[in-house]
């Protein structure tokens, strides 16, 4: 059955998973997290992906996320969810999705293993299995496809997209050029997303070869600068994109290249750092030192002082 047409349009949010002081899904605090990303305008929500620590969470924690994302949402914007690991993990998370009415599933990548890319087409399609829920298969890591091995997943109904977090712009270039030289429907409504870390910063050179879709990881603690960010992207508007990029984007992810898993890390701290009740992460992950969220919230009061002068004109 063809899949209908996937709107994904806006500022995609990858809301946090909260947890208690025991580490523990906290469901009340997620439920204030989703409610502010959808009152701060983001277009869709994708939870329990990379940015909601996915490889921490159990099946039942996961089930219990989306329950509580689609009460809270009730429809105003897309739920999408992760899903992945192993291959049979893998599917039994996209038929958990489907069964738990989320709008879509970002599929992340195999678990520890790899292999030629025809079995990374294979697993993708071992995963979707006999679902029809829509689903974005992220490119990073385990998981990297050729333009051929890209141009195979048009085979598969579901799949309506590729999210690149391999962070290679010309063999994305190929891989856009590629599908859309097939000349269907299909083809053409295939999507694109930049899924790299602070993808701001990447925007402009992915927005240049197609991929205009990005997700904000910088939505979850200050929501304004990425709204503004989008729309300057939006309307290439390279004076505010400079200005927010030197005053805030680039310090931010300087203190981000710190620290391994400092792209979740760094992101609950600032968002703790607001008076979210998000908690800290799950290892393997580590919090930063007390300098370094010293450094954080210096970086999150200019980038709202470049916010401020960007909105005065200056």
């Amino acid at each position: 059955m063809a899949q209908p047409k996937i709107e994904l349009d806006g500022l995609l949010a990858f809301p946090l998973t909260p947890f208690t002081e025991g580490l523990e899904l906290n469901l009340d605090a997620f439920a204030e997290t989703v409610e502010s990303h959808v009152a701060a305008g983001a277009g869709a929500l994708f939870v329990a992906c990379g940015t909601g620590e996915f490889s921490s969470l159990s099946p039942d924690e996961h089930a219990a996320i989306l329950r509580k994302a689609r009460e809270v949402v009730a429809g105003r914007v897309p739920v999408w969810v992760g899903a992945g690991g192993g291959a049979a993990s893998a599917r039994a998370g996209i038929a958990a999705a489907e069964a738990g009415g989320a709008d879509g599933v970002l599929l992340l990548p195999p678990y520890l293993v790899t292999g030629p890319t025809s079995g990374l087409v294979d697993h993708v399609r071992y995963a979707v299995g006999e679902s029809s829920i829509p689903v974005i298969v992220y490119h990073r890591s385990t998981g990297v496809f050729t333009p051929d091995s890209a141009v195979d997943l048009l085979g598969i109904p579901s799949v309506v997209g590729i999210k690149d977090g391999f962070g290679d712009v010309e063999l994305m270039s190929r891989i856009i050029t590629t599908i859309r030289s097939v000349g269907t429907d299909r083809a053409r409504d295939f999507l694109f997303f930049n899924g790299l870390p602070t993808a701001e910063v990447s925007a402009r050179a992915y927005a240049a070869v197609g991929v205009a879709r990005y997700s904000s990881a910088v939505h979850c603690f200050a929501p304004e600068i990425a709204a503004r960010f989008h729309r300057a992207l939006a309307e290439n508007d390279d004076a505010v994109m400079e200005a927010l990029l030197a005053g805030f984007y680039l310090p931010l992810v300087a203190l981000r290249d710190e620290g391994k898993g400092f792209a979740v890390s760094l992101v609950k701290a600032a968002a703790r750092l607001r008076g979210d009740k998000v908690g800290s992460v799950r290892p393997p992950l580590v919090e930063p030192t007390s300098d370094q969220i010293a450094r954080l919230e210096k970086i999150v009061d200019d980038g709202f002082a470049a916010l401020k002068s960007v909105e005065a004109g200056a």
